[in-house]
């Protein structure tokens, strides 16, 4: 494995999702890891990452005194606010800081020294990475922790089926209707196999969808989770226990860690998707990794989506010629 020198920024919002992708890849590098949550004020927030004019301060001064040399070897940025200052870096550090920008920047690849967005954005460019889906820290090791961290799922009725709830988003509407065709699902399912159910809810899951599935399967052997009113998050032991996920259609994140856990992962669609979110679903079906929840499990297993170890050793290895070449100029 390349060793690498130095230290490693990961910028991102308060978002969850861009913190799970930035800190995932930068656990890749196996630098010392400094987490920078940074959320410009406007007018940048509103032009992030176009505008860069006055650049520092876009930052109010608790955080612009997070944001200042010594600059980093590498910068991880994920999420349009993250880009700003990821794209900020390489002037700040006269080129010796290796920027990285995580998901479409929407401005051209090239201002970055390495880009790494999904397949299904349909992003082009000599410094640009194409996994299929979203990085994430799901792994072995992961799993096992998350096993270890709710061991009273094992006494759970199997099949155990983990549901991952996400929220409407433009051109997916996730409401009542939805819901109550899910859950009819669900519940012939379980019916007609057994087992248990793990529900959990996100941040996007509005509170009358969560209602709706408690109501509806709170008698149920499982779970129903959706918040801290009901205990631990317990999200890493419903993914380590699961014998098969149904997960909603909008999210690349939690459809990705899914289908990076190794069981048969399924989705309910009931109307068409937004472009990008259908190319998304397309590649994952055409690669075996996604099924309708009426469609049958396939005959052999598929081989686990983990694309963060390969996105993390093809980094290294640019970060490391980068090194060599500035300690032989």
């Amino acid at each position: 494995m390349l060793k690498l020198q130095g230290e490693c920024w990961a910028i991102t919002d308060a978002a969850a999702g861009n913190q799970r992708q930035a800190l995932a890849l930068a656990e890749q590098l196996q630098l010392p890891i400094r987490h920078l949550l940074l959320e410009p004020r406007a007018p940048w927030s509103w032009l992030a990452p176009r505008l860069l004019l006055g650049g520092l301060l876009a930052l109010p001064p608790a955080q612009r005194a997070w944001f200042a040399p010594p600059w980093p070897t590498v910068a991880i940025g994920c999420g349009r606010a993250a880009a700003l200052f990821t794209r900020m870096l390489r002037p700040l550090s006269n080129g010796t800081c290796h920027t990285v920008q995580i998901l479409d920047p929407r401005i051209d690849p090239a201002h970055w020294d390495t880009v790494i967005a999904p397949r299904h954005d349909q992003l082009a460019g000599s410094n640009v990475l194409r996994p299929l889906g979203s990085l994430n820290p799901v792994d072995e090791a992961w799993l096992a922790d998350g096993r270890e961290s709710c061991p009273h799922f094992a006494e759970l009725p199997r099949p155990r089926i983990g549901v991952l709830l996400g929220g409407p988003r433009k051109g997916i509407a996730l409401d009542a209707d939805y819901a109550g065709q899910l859950i009819a699902r669900l519940t012939d399912h379980q019916q007609r196999e057994g087992g248990s159910l793990l529900v959990l809810a996100s941040r996007r899951t509005p509170v009358l969808l969560t209602e709706q599935f408690r109501h509806a399967l709170g008698s149920l052997p499982g779970l129903i989770w959706a918040g801290s009113a009901d205990g631990r998050n317990p999200y890493p032991g419903v993914l380590g226990w699961a014998d098969h996920l149904v997960v909603t259609p909008d999210s690349v994140n939690m459809l990705s860690e899914a289908c990076a856990v190794g069981c048969p992962v399924s989705t309910f669609v009931e109307a068409p998707l937004p472009a990008k979110i259908a190319r998304f679903h397309h590649d994952l079906r055409e690669a075996g990794h996604l099924r309708d929840l009426d469609q049958t499990a396939p005959a052999l297993p598929v081989p686990p989506l983990r694309e963060t170890v390969a996105i993390g050793r093809q980094l290294r290895a640019l970060i490391a010629a980068r090194q060599q070449t500035q300690h032989t100029s």
